[in-house]
């Protein structure tokens, strides 16, 4: 059985920036060293920072000195930085440039009157993120007729709208098209990370010439999910897995072709040692 390999599989610019920054500060500050919340949304490369000595928090109040480190996803709202310095701690923010340009978006077209619409899903922290940067409740959502009830409210239909940084570009331009039919004004900027874009097409093109797909990730990883998502809509068996214990002999059967997609926040070693069990079937 051959094993293909995605070229864009494993971290994304964002999160190898947000993991060198953690295990930099395990290593300088030695300890007393936090992440609000998880890093990243990978439960392995937690666990190693953890073995690191970076302790993951759910809030400030978990924290009586020394570093906190602000997670990939942002921070629910610009305030907590503010309490983190009035608490004296030493704050890292790790944020992803990627969702820092959703939140400043957000921010400028809730200045300038239009009722926001994010595209993505509402109760993943990046977007909570935003909504908080924004200083205003923004509708976020993957389906369009929720979009066009709540326009009811909004006698104007002057929107804006804006995605979650790991959204598919398809399901993101079909909504943008669906409201340029029912809007009065639209503006809209594409918050899409260009390497969520680069993996979603690679992983297109590579389901078309296999049998199977593994995609190795985080379980609550967005990006990763999308991937995941994209290769069961090509008909082929799909495989979301997050380690290599997860592998079952028995889901090739007579197979000659599987390929392997990796989520933006899956470390190298995981992918490798996912190829390795796959090349031993």
């Amino acid at each position: 059985m051959e094993v293909f390999v995605a070229e864009n599989a494993g971290f994304c610019f964002g999160v190898k920036r947000a993991v060198k920054m953690a295990f930099d500060a395990a290593e300088q500050y030695k300890e007393d060293v936090h992440s609000l919340g998880p890093l990243i949304h990978n439960p392995q490369v937690v666990e190693r920072l953890s073995q690191k000595g970076v302790k993951k928090v759910e809030a400030l109040d978990q924290i009586e000195k020394g570093v906190v480190i602000l997670r990939s996803h942002g921070v629910s709202s610009p305030r907590v930085i503010l309490d983190a310095e009035a608490q004296g701690l030493h704050v890292i923010d790790a944020t992803c440039p990627f969702v820092t340009n959703a939140q400043k978006y957000a921010k400028q077209l809730v200045d300038e009157g239009y009722q926001v619409v994010m595209v993505g899903d509402r109760n993943h922290p990046e977007t909570k993120s935003v909504i908080g940067h924004s200083g205003s409740e923004i509708l976020v959502t993957e389906d369009f007729e929720e979009i066009k009830q709540a326009l009811k409210k909004y006698p104007k239909k002057r929107i804006g709208i804006i995605s979650q940084t790991t959204q598919t570009f398809g399901r993101f331009s079909e909504i943008v098209v669906k409201c340029l039919e029912i809007c009065e004004e639209v503006k809209v900027f594409n918050t899409i990370c260009y390497a969520t874009e680069d993996r979603q097409t690679e992983v297109q093109q590579m389901a078309e010439d296999v049998e199977a797909m593994v995609v190795v990730g985080g379980k609550n990883s967005a990006n990763t999910t999308h991937l995941a998502d994209i290769c069961r809509e090509k008909g082929i068996p799909t495989y979301h897995i997050e380690t290599s214990r997860e592998v079952e002999d028995g889901w090739f059967p007579g197979m000659r072709k599987v390929g392997v997609a990796a989520g933006a926040s899956t470390p190298d070693w995981i992918i490798e040692e996912v190829v390795d069990r796959l090349r031993k079937i």
